[in-house]
């Protein structure tokens, strides 16, 4: 059986997702087969596997980190957030749902099964199973019936390194007040403490470790620096919604409410004199050089919400000037029409924005799968694209077909509109090659007549890989892995 290690944390942010992934590529880089676990996720940003099966994106993360390709079982039960009290339920890589915070509540006892299943099937191929929990495990309200934390723990009898966030204030009280809160049998699962984030002399900490590791009992595993490491983190904490500064091409993508895979933009976050920001209203769209509209988890919502706030409104007149890309949901917004006959979203229909010649039909059944090809024949700002070829995912509920289309769907990969300054594409992804993201950023260039650094850019799956080697070098540096190899051998909890 596959050795097993787990990551909590004293809240959400503390850093368990890059934590796992970290460990995950030290443990790669010294010859074992390590895979990474999460039971339960709650997240807007998924990713599709070969098999057609959706997933959250902080494990695919950890899966690369490791040198796996993503699977199913590595997230067995993904939540998104439909709303502020519910979330559709993906099990297993299949939508099971609708369901209310309550329902869901109630019913997750049923997914034990699933759970166990999904990690067998990680025993089978691993060495070491490296699992991140998720929130807090001192969350004494959602205690009954946990599946992502001491109660995984306690189902596949995993050791666990609690983490905590130096850099909010009040590590110590966040690990202390969190091991005060455990039942005795869970805190004698706690084998190692580690705090994150820490910026400074580490000497300063000194005594304060001295007396965290008196009174909570449990030994210090590593201090670990605020690390500038560029890989994706958790979409509902992210620091990226709040960069503001603008470089000589700059990307504004609309920040609305249920936004989805908004990975689609980190790509252009690499390339030197691009800058990426993500916006809430009109006044702070100012004239950026492109806007993306992304994907979102209520369409209908979403674009209610733009329209009520005047983005819709500034968007539409843009692009008369600018080019404006929609990706999914973006995509479905800026068509003509979109309809929801079964209720998938709020039920009825309702205008889009009537830049692109489609009409969106929700459906309840979702579409999920990976794509391949090139990119079709496009005229515009983007006709530089035509050609290309591309890599990339589909996660959408519903249909999106030309006004007129006799044959009942759209073709190609690209919808361009009349004005050739708006495009739109069901494609998540597609920018992640670096013929593709330079060609755009190129095009925006040479369309402003100016020069930039570099508009060439590097494969964003190699760009990566050496973030994923950056983050085992400084692991490797600050956790004690002597101490975690041997809470792995010696880990017999029961």
């Amino acid at each position: 059986m596959a050795k097993v290690i787990m990551i909590q944390g004293t809240m959400s942010g503390v850093g368990k997702s890059l934590l796992t992934a970290g460990l995950c590529r030290i443990m790669k880089r010294d010859g074992y087969r390590v895979a990474p676990f999460k039971s339960q996720n709650m997240a807007l940003n998924s990713f599709v596997t070969k098999e057609g099966l959706e997933m959250g994106r902080a494990q695919v993360m950890q899966a690369e980190a490791a040198g796996l390709e993503p699977l199913v079982c590595m997230n067995p039960v993904l939540l998104k957030p439909t709303d502020n009290t519910g979330s559709q339920v993906i099990v297993n890589g299949r939508v099971l749902g609708n369901m209310s915070a309550r329902e869901y509540f109630s019913y997750k006892p049923k997914l034990i099964p699933d759970i166990k299943s999904a990690f067998k099937k990680l025993e089978e191929m691993a060495d070491i199973i490296v699992i991140e929990g998720a929130g807090s495990p001192a969350e004494i309200n959602l205690r009954e019936n946990d599946i992502v934390n001491m109660g995984l723990a306690e189902i596949v009898d995993a050791p666990v390194l609690l983490v905590g966030d130096i850099d909010r204030g009040g590590v110590f009280a966040q690990l202390l007040g969190t091991l005060m809160l455990l039942k005795e049998q869970e805190k004698k699962r706690v084998k190692g403490l580690i705090i994150n984030k820490f910026r400074g002399d580490m000497s300063l900490l000194d005594s304060g470790i001295e007396i965290l590791e008196k009174k909570g009992g449990i030994t210090v595993a590593g201090i670990v620096p605020y690390m500038d490491i560029q890989l994706e983190d958790e979409d509902s904490l992210t620091e990226r919604f709040e960069k503001r500064e603008k470089e000589k091409i700059d990307i504004a993508v609309i920040r609305y409410p249920r936004i989805s895979n908004f990975t689609d933009f980190n790509v252009f976050e690499q390339i030197t004199d691009v800058s990426v920001r993500y916006v809430t209203s009109a006044e702070d769209l100012n004239y950026p050089d492109l806007i993306f509209l992304p994907g979102s988890k209520n369409t209908m919502s979403d674009l209610n919400w733009m329209r009520k706030n005047g983005l819709e409104e500034a968007v539409i007149k843009m692009s008369a000037k600018i080019p404006v890309c929609g990706i999914c949901g973006g995509y479905q917004m800026m068509g003509r029409e979109i309809c929801d006959p079964e209720g998938v979203e709020m039920g009825g229909s309702m205008n889009g924005m009537n830049l692109l010649p489609v009409i969106t039909t929700l459906q309840r059944e979702k579409v999920h799968r990976q794509v391949h090809g090139t990119v079709n024949e496009i005229k515009g700002i983007f006709s530089v694209l035509s050609g290309l070829e591309f890599d990339g995912y589909e996660i959408h509920m519903g249909t999106s077909v030309a006004e007129n289309s006799r044959e009942g769907a759209t073709e190609g990969v690209f919808i361009a509109g009349s004005n050739k300054n708006v495009y739109g594409t069901y494609v998540h992804g597609i920018f992640d090659k670096a013929a593709i993201a330079s060609a755009l950023v190129g095009a925006l260039a040479r369309n402003k007549r100016i020069a930039i650094e570099n508009e060439s850019c590097v494969d964003y799956m190699d760009f990566k890989q050496k973030q994923y080697d950056n983050l085992a070098d400084i692991l490797s540096e600050y956790l004690n892995m002597e101490d975690i190899y041997g809470i792995l051998r010696e880990a017999n909890i029961r």
